[in-house]
């Protein structure tokens, strides 16, 4: 795709990192600063965006591509709000391409679409897997959907590397990235699914980390675990303090993607314990007034 003009809803941590590298690969990146943080606004300005004239209206009328990158709870929330401009006939329905790239399960990511295509948009999904800052390696944008290679084009050459997954089942596709199957699954949510399994294991480990750590505070035996931890498995210790402070800083947001996780495995047949605890553990995280009070914070007060 030639130079594009992009909404990007919205600038967080992450979708900042996204915009600035469809602004460096050329192209005009839209967003919307009405309701949002001056924290928002800096990394807007930091990244090169530019506000859109009438707020999220003026977005969708200029768009040819919206990206939607925020925390899982508000995906759903973000497409009705698009959706509902062209049903409100504030601007015509948006007909141009609907990426959403947020932490959702396919089955979320199944109502999304549901939700843009019904106004005119065509649907692609998207999975983000990595971490800013946006410089070559550090992250990963799968793409699923019949219109995914056009999202991919617009990374061409940036330090996002997006990659079109699904296999023979979409036009466009990369089978070599994704398999040319996916075992009882939906090959338009292929990104989507590939995000909550390595998701599962990520946070849903980091999370367990967290909580055996509690469990040896909790029973005395705190420092003797540590000690264990430094014969038998190097590394340990400190992989819970970086979950520590994980937790404490993106814990908010983590609770609806276990909860997606969650969904996801129990649509897969698989049991959804796990996630739904891990998606507890950051739920009392948000309560820790720092990391180092983290594990404090996952008991219930004596």
């Amino acid at each position: 795709m030639s130079e594009a003009t992009v909404g990007l809803l919205h600038p967080g941590e992450m979708g900042a990192a996204v915009g600035q590298c469809l602004v460096a690969a050329g192209h005009r990146v839209l967003w919307v600063p009405e309701g949002r943080s001056a924290a928002s606004a800096a990394r807007a300005a930091a990244a090169g965006l530019t506000a859109a004239s009438g707020g999220l209206a003026g977005l969708v009328r200029e768009a040819d591509v919206i990206v939607s990158v925020c925390p899982p709870q508000a995906a759903l929330g973000v497409a009705r709000q698009v959706a509902a401009l062209g049903v409100a006939r504030e601007v015509a329905g948006f007909g141009g391409v609907y990426a959403d790239a947020n932490a959702v399960s396919p089955a979320t990511a199944r109502e999304i679409a549901a939700i843009v295509e019904a106004s005119g948009a065509s649907y692609v999904d998207g999975g983000i897997i990595g971490t800013p800052p946006a410089t070559p390696g550090f992250i990963r944008l799968y793409l699923s959907g019949a219109r995914a290679g056009e999202v991919q084009r617009l990374f061409a050459r940036g330090a996002v590397d997006a990659k079109v997954i699904g296999g023979d089942a979409l036009a466009g596709g990369d089978a070599s990235a994704g398999g040319n199957a996916l075992f009882g699954g939906d090959a338009l949510f292929a990104a989507s699914a590939v995000k909550m399994a390595y998701a599962s294991w990520t946070k849903g480990s980091a999370a367990l980390l967290l909580a055996a750590r509690a469990l040896a505070r909790a029973e005395g035996v705190e420092d003797t675990l540590l000690a264990e931890w430094g014969i038998s498995q190097p590394g340990l210790a400190g992989r819970s303090e970086r979950a520590a402070g994980s937790a404490a800083a993106k814990g908010w947001r983590w609770v609806a993607e276990m909860e997606e996780i969650a969904a996801a495995m129990v649509a897969a047949g698989l049991p959804d314990g796990f996630h739904l605890a891990a998606a507890e553990i950051y739920r009392r995280a948000q309560d820790a007034p720092a990391p180092d009070a983290i594990l404090t914070a996952l008991l219930p007060p004596h």
